[in-house]
């Protein structure tokens, strides 16, 4: 039985101090020396925790540097006040007037280049009755097994607004997933125009080219109102409130999955939300995409990359890319 407590408490030594060595390699400290400092520690611990008559002095020295770490670790906060890209750089939030909501610094940039282009905003106002549309858009650029996913939620078949989660990165600053797991990034939530969001990535992105599939879910009504009311607050929670981006757990698919859950009914966990590519399936798993096709042929129905180049600065942009996809009738929601 001792050899099993010893067996645990140095595996989480080990675990702790692993952590520890990465975030402090790979995060906004950016200690090299505390990082090994940290892992020399670690190793010397985790020995002396797994042996019967190992020293203490050594899970002492841990201890006590890892305190040192989980210190200075408390004081590194995210902030909305740097020197952002100048894609993230305005914040959206959201103002109302009984059923309606008005978006405030709504992008649509004018692109000439996925890198070359004219920042505009703009505000608009939408009313929460005619809200009857939730698509879900996944975009693909290394794989079927990663993607970047996006809501967009349409009023009256006549107003689309699409909802991006990303990281508010900084000027020069390109994105990392290692370090994304460690506070490298703080959180946005990009609210943009469909010629903005959904266009970059089918008309200019090309290095790698990204694939966009549109599905058009079952969501009911009411519950497609709670979802958008809890996106929004959120967004404006973030203007006053900043938070950080993680790789793993606050991310583009996982909050999405975190903000379902002001729905009533069952919202069971999956490893292919973990593995964003396939968040799509899951959701037509579980009866919120057109159930009338075999997934596979409402996935290659729902791709629109040659829709979204055929419309390019449309007005009617996003009637044109919806014009030939599955729709399938609403759910009923569950009490």
């Amino acid at each position: 039985m001792m050899a099993v407590l010893r067996s645990l408490f140095a595996l989480a030594i080990l675990l702790a101090g692993s952590w520890a060595a990465l975030a402090l390699y790979f995060g906004p400290l950016e200690s090299t020396a505390g990082a090994i400092a940290v892992a020399a520690s670690t190793l010397l611990a985790t020995s002396s925790a797994a042996r019967r008559r190992g020293t203490w002095a050594t899970i002492l020295l841990f201890a006590a540097i890892f305190s040192g770490f989980l210190y200075a670790w408390s004081n590194v906060e995210p902030s909305n006040d740097r020197k952002w890209q100048s894609d993230v750089a305005e914040l959206p939030y959201a103002s109302f007037e009984g059923d309606l909501v008005t978006l405030h610094n709504i992008r649509n940039f004018e692109y000439w280049t996925e890198l070359d282009y004219t920042a505009r905003y703009y505000d608009k106002t939408f009313d929460l009755r005619e809200l009857n549309e939730v698509d879900l858009i996944a975009v693909y650029w290394m794989g079927d097994a990663i993607a970047h996913i996006m809501l967009s939620f349409g009023f009256a078949d006549r107003d689309y607004v699409t909802i991006s989660i990303e990281t508010r990165k900084e000027a020069g600053e390109s994105y990392d997933t290692i370090r994304g797991f460690f506070r490298q990034y703080e959180l946005t939530y990009i609210v943009g125009d469909e010629r903005d969001l959904i266009r970059l990535r089918t008309n200019f992105r090309k290095n790698p080219p990204e694939e966009a599939f549109l599905y058009r879910t079952a969501i009911p009504p009411a519950n497609a109102r709670r979802l958008f009311l809890d996106y929004v607050r959120e967004i404006n929670l973030l203007r006053d409130h900043p938070a950080f981006y993680n790789t793993g757990t606050t991310n583009c698919t996982t909050n999405i999955y975190r903000h379902t859950l002001v729905n009533p009914g069952e919202h069971p966990f999956s490893w292919k939300l973990l593995l964003s590519g396939y968040a799509p399936e899951y959701v037509y798993e579980r009866g919120g995409l057109d159930q009338s096709l075999p997934f596979a042929d409402l996935r290659r129905r729902s791709y629109i990359n040659p829709a979204a180049q055929a419309a390019d600065k449309a007005d009617d942009f996003s009637q044109q890319i919806r014009a030939n996809l599955p729709r399938p009738p609403p759910l009923v929601a569950p009490e």
